[in-house]
This record gives C-alpha cells, structure tokens and sequence, in this order.
C-alpha cells in the first residue's frame, strides 16, 4: 500500500488546516458551542465553498468523488481543530447510507442539499436496549396502503435535534435482535409524530433521544430493499469507525503538542519542567502512541471502503482497538503532565480528553472491538 499523498490530497490537507487554524481556535470554539445549534453556521459554509461536504459523492450525485484517504485527510484535520459541526452525523453517516443503498431519485433531492450545507442530515440506528448492536432494532414500520407507519424510540441521534431530515432504522420483520427483516426510511425530522429532545454531549457536541408515535412515510421514503438494510448499516459503521479514528488521531498530535509547549514553558525548581528526563520519556510514550494509532488508521481507512465485508471489519476493529488503548494512554500522560490546570474548562487539553473518550465509546469500545476481532480469529488469518 502507498500511504503517499497526492498533489491534489497534500493542497487538501493544507487547505482544510490553514482555515481552522485561522478560524477555530480554542476560543472562537467556545463561542461556537454556545449558539443555538452548538456549532458554527458561518463555519459550516465555509466547509460547504471548499467543497468537504460533498467530499465522499460521486460526481454523477453532486459531489466530488472523493475516496477514503480524503476523508482520513479531513477527518484528522477537524480532530486537531476539535470541531463542533455535524459533518460526521450528516456526510458520513446518513450520507453514507444514501451512497452505497440510496436510490437515483433519493440522491439526486439529498446529496446536493447535504454538498452545498442547505441540508443537514442524521443517522437514527442506536436504540437504548442495543448498546453497541445496531441490529437489536425494536423500532417498527408497519405497511399502509402504499406507505409505512413508524413507531419507536432512537437513542443517540447524532445532531439529530438539528437535522432537517432523518435516517431511521425500523424492523419490518423478525425478531428484535436479528439482522434480517431491517430496513431504512427517510423522515423528515418535522413530521407529524416525531419528537426530539436534544441535549450536549460530553464532549461538547449535540445529540437528541427521537421518538416516533405513529409517524407515516410514503413509498419513497424506503432505502434500498425492505428488510435487507443490515449490510449497508454495517459498511456505514464500519466506515464511520475509520472516519472516528482519524479523527481521534488529530486530537492526539494536538494533545502531544499542547503537552510538549507547556513542558518547554513550565518551570519548577528554577528550571523548565520539560528538561527533566522522567518527563521527556513520557512524552516520547505520548508519540508512540500517536504513531502506532496513526499508521493503524491508515490500514483501516485503506480497507474500510472495500467490499470484503469480514477483511473490512477486521480492519476497522483492530485499528478501533488501537485507538481505544491509545486514547488512555495519551489522555493520562496529557492531563498529569499539565497538572491540575488539565481538567479546566478553561484550558484546551481537557476537552480533548473527553472527545477521545467519547470517541473510544462510538460505535463499540475497545473491549467491544477486541473481541469482535477475536471472534474472527484475529487481524491475520492463519491461512493468509
């Protein structure tokens, strides 16, 4: 595998990190979260002029065909700036769905909406008895006439109290916990029956607990074929965790780097604390680290838009894994090495810690991840 950039990924790299370097700092974040929606209109935007938010569609649909280097690229980049807008809820996730199970129609009246950030979409899957198992669907959809009825309650919408449209998961047939008998329906997130209680999240982001009482869709609404969702949910996640590990990547360089700045500027006992070599091999650990999560995401985001779903998914939990163990480590060493002014609110370095915690948590933990992996008899198989 070449893990080179391009010409063209390299301009897109230094693109995206210039503009958050110039407009998303600590402060102006803070800022940010403390509108309406919790993220930044104006930045969002901006996103939608450089043309990220039509990063990941084919150009036949509005977008630019992007592949996953690309969204590695971004991905790292909002981690470092620890963004607050909701590309991963609406270009990852419900626009992942829309491109591997959407139809022509569907794609053609959503992804430009979601490209040029008029439209702002979210994925409903998690329900509150699932935990980690996005197949343990108790949301119903029952047939009427040439439409759908939809009941049920959806836990951790991401954005989803901002969204102007939702992707619902809802059980058409089967039992609560089998992977058959799934399917996905566009609702408008103001339809009659559906109601949103939006909150923030630890990490300063927004989600909302939905709910649907007796809310009806027509025929149009239906992604893909009735009650054969299951692999696209699969593939979205599985993706979803490459894009989150990335992410969590750039969160790590900057914690390393806020680490690094504040050994070389903090003196104690009349000298810098960072000339102290206890200190310097804990931030080399903090590196380690960093590299080892870097160079798994990269596997990961290589293979996570293949088709092989049992290669993809060994590769998407073993670098899920990494990152899991990864954001302790680096998140430890960060706040101890900055002392008590770590878990400020005040101070950047504490909020990055409680986004990589709660990235470790999307989409399965580390222990989640890890026997996953071992249920497929490890990253190697043995006969490869």
């Amino acid at each position: 595998m070449d893990f080179d950039l391009s010409e063209e990924q390299t301009m897109l790299k230094d693109s995206v990190e210039r503009l958050l370097k110039d407009q998303y700092g600590f402060e102006a974040r803070g800022k940010y979260r403390a509108g309406d929606t919790g993220f930044s209109e104006k930045m969002w935007n901006q996103y939608a002029e450089l043309g990220l938010l039509a990063l990941p569609f084919a150009e036949e649909d509005g977008g630019i065909g992007g592949g996953a280097t690309e969204t590695m690229i971004v991905m790292e980049a909002f981690g470092k700036a620890l963004i607050l807008e909701p590309f991963f809820a609406s270009v990852i996730l419900a626009g992942g769905v829309l491109r591997h199970a959407g139809n022509g129609e569907q794609k053609s009246a959503l992804i430009p909406g979601i490209a040029d950030g008029s439209l702002t979409m979210a994925l409903a899957c998690a329900e509150p008895q699932g935990r980690y198992d996005l197949f343990d669907v108790e949301t119903s959809a029952r047939k009427n006439g040439d439409g759908w009825v939809i009941d049920g309650k959806k836990a951790l919408v991401l954005h989803g109290d901002s969204a102007g449209k939702l992707i619902v998961s809802a059980r058409t047939s089967g039992g609560a916990r089998d992977e058959d008998g799934i399917s996905l329906f566009i609702v408008d997130a103001g339809a009659d029956g559906v109601s949103r209680h939006g909150y923030p999240t630890q990490d300063g982001l927004r989600a909302a607990e939905i709910t649907l009482q007796s809310v009806k869709v027509g025929p149009d609404a239906l992604i893909g074929s009735e009650g054969s969702a299951w692999p696209v949910i699969s593939r979205v996640a599985d993706e979803a965790v490459a894009a989150l590990c990335a992410e969590a990547v750039g969160c790590f360089e900057k914690m390393h780097e806020l680490t690094l700045e504040y050994l070389k500027t903090r003196s104690q006992f009349g000298t810098t604390i960072g000339s102290f070599q206890a200190l310097q091999h804990r931030a080399v650990d903090m590196f380690v680290e960093l590299e080892q999560s870097r160079s798994m995401t990269m596997y990961a985001s290589m293979l996570a838009t293949g088709d092989d779903a049992v290669e993809r998914a060994r590769a998407v939990s073993a670098a899920k894994v990494q990152i899991g163990e990864s954001a302790k480590i680096i998140g430890r060493e960060a706040i101890q090495l900055h002392g008590g002014v770590g878990m400020t609110m005040e101070y950047a370095i504490g909020h990055y810690f409680k986004r990589t915690t709660m990235i470790d948590i999307l989409f399965g933990d580390a222990n989640h991840h890890l026997k996953r992996l071992a249920q497929m008899d490890g990253l190697i198989r043995e006969d490869a």
